[in-house]
């Protein structure tokens, strides 16, 4: 959750420098203070848990009292930040964050990425003064007066990535086919497997990036040695890729993975066609995002239980397929919001500056506003 400020502290929010302070409230557990101080953003944190436990420990009762013990304390906070707005995803932490913030009258914007919003996000979002979301029917279920907008997942810039140059990086010929495999987080060992028992005949389809997760690469280095000679080149197993994701997405035909918000975001801006298969767990949540793209016609949905060596044969085959491959790139287009994170700071400006919000339809075009790339297809 970040919260904008003026810089000069007691300036009117209406004056607000071109480039505003930003300041990070988060709580404990989990990995945004590292990532939120590496990135130079000033963090607070609350004595409330980033995630609240389901397990039955002594965390279940401890969370309500951090939750109550949180609210005095962001109002602290706030009262001493004084907030021009606040910018939140909703997250069990935002929650004495916008209890705190509504007596202020500090205006809050919240984004929800998922088309089913989580229980957190739904207890929030009446405390908020705007909502954006990735997808439409995410408005209908938050059942706010809230003004609603679509504007898509915030996802970093893809819009100078070059597919000819992408491809140099990886070392694929620019007549390749070639396939982008990852699990994200949650659950990658199923892909591994997966790919581990198809490799000798994935890689005479097309070559492959294979995301593996650190437990997973020794096991894809043997794999990749015992391929014949002239196919090792093929197959490029990486533990991570980090700040290389956006240029192994250019390089890519097609992308099997799971359906988180930011996967999705990303390979409908780049209108990549997918197989998509969603964690089976976390409330369901990338279940019902992954049909969103498939009844667009933008993916092919793989449930969990049924991804094998087959499945990913079978989806490799879509490379085969090229009208298909193309309406399906074609679709994912559609989806595509490349310019996300500009409508939403559009959004948190307007609130911050005490301005008229502007109506859906410039919200839409900020959110459609495309770089330069354009995927093979």
């Amino acid at each position: 959750m970040a919260g904008e400020r003026d810089s000069r502290g007691d300036a009117a929010a209406g004056e607000l420098d071109d480039a505003p302070e930003l300041v990070w409230i988060g709580g404990h557990r989990g990995l945004e203070a590292s990532i939120v101080r590496a990135a130079g953003i000033p963090f607070q944190r609350l004595v409330l848990r980033s995630l609240r436990t389901v397990d039955r420990d002594a965390n279940l009762v401890l969370d309500p009292i951090r939750l109550g013990a949180s609210v005095p304390q962001a109002a602290a906070i706030l009262g001493r930040l004084r907030p021009a707005a606040i910018f939140t995803t909703g997250g069990y932490v935002a929650i004495p964050i916008l209890m705190a913030a509504a007596p202020l009258r500090i205006p809050v914007v919240l984004w929800e990425g998922n088309v089913v919003p989580g229980r957190s996000v739904r207890a929030t979002a009446r405390l908020a003064g705007v909502v954006a979301v990735s997808f439409s029917r995410t408005c209908e279920s938050l059942r706010t007066a809230a003004p609603c907008f679509r504007t898509g997942t915030p996802i970093r810039d893809l819009g100078s990535l070059d597919r000819a140059d992408a491809r140099r990086r990886f070392d694929v010929p620019a007549d390749a086919r070639l396939i982008l495999v990852f699990g994200g987080s949650q659950a990658v060992r199923r892909f591994n497997a997966a790919v581990s028992e198809a490799l000798p005949v994935l890689v005479e389809r097309a070559h492959v990036i294979h995301v593996t997760g650190d437990d997973g690469y020794a096991a894809a280095l043997s794999a990749r040695e015992a391929l014949p000679e002239d196919r090792r080149g093929r197959y490029r197993p990486f533990p991570f890729l980090r700040d290389d994701m956006g240029l192994a997405l250019a390089a890519a035909d097609l992308v099997v993975g799971r359906a988180g918000s930011s996967t999705l975001a990303e390979v409908t801006a780049l209108g990549l066609p997918m197989v998509v298969v969603p964690y089976p767990h976390a409330a369901g949540h990338q279940v019902a995002n992954a049909r969103a793209l498939a009844d667009a016609g933008a993916a092919r949905l793989v449930r969990d239980e049924a991804f094998d060596a087959a499945a990913l044969l079978d989806a490799a085959a879509l490379l085969d397929d090229r009208a298909t491959q193309a309406r399906m790139a074609a679709a994912s287009r559609s989806l595509g919001r490349p310019g996300a994170a500009e409508a939403v700071a559009t959004l948190v400006r307007a609130v911050a500056e005490r301005q008229p919000l502007p109506d859906a339809a410039e919200i839409e075009r900020i959110a459609r506003t495309a770089g330069s790339f354009r995927s093979a297809a």
